[in-house]
């Protein structure tokens, strides 16, 4: 019983820090659009100097959580498994969140795209028998 317990906050645990890492790769790349600004670097009289604004800076201490979730996400599962499936639930997030945000038009292309990821996803993810 107690091992069920922990066997089971273990998964639940897993779940929460994908959600998360999903969550800030898609929030991190929203704030570095929405900032429109990737960084200036200046050296002058010896000193390295590095400029953005606020927004982007949100959206860079986002992606850099997100990376370092990535790397402990990428630990707990085998690679050829997690990497495809939250890399296309990334896509198709910001796919939505470009559309929502930014009123960018989604195509048939698009559409169909998304489509044939989430069927990957699925088939990814059927019990070999």
């Amino acid at each position: 019983m107690v091992q069920d317990t922990k066997k089971n906050r273990g998964k639940i645990m897993q779940f929460l820090l994908i959600g998360l890492y999903l969550v800030l790769t898609v929030a991190g790349l929203v704030f570095m659009k929405l900032g429109g600004n990737p960084g200036t670097f200046s050296a002058e009289n010896g000193t390295l100097t590095f400029g953005i604004n606020w927004i982007s800076a949100i959206g860079f201490v986002c992606y850099l959580f997100s990376f370092l979730l990535f790397t402990r996400v990428v630990v707990m599962f085998d690679l050829s498994y997690i990497y495809p499936i939250i890399t296309g639930i990334v896509q198709i997030l910001t796919l939505i969140a470009s559309a929502i945000v930014f009123k960018e038009n989604m195509s048939i292309q698009s559409i169909i795209g998304a489509s044939l990821i989430i069927i990957g996803i699925i088939v990814m993810n059927f019990k070999k028998a």
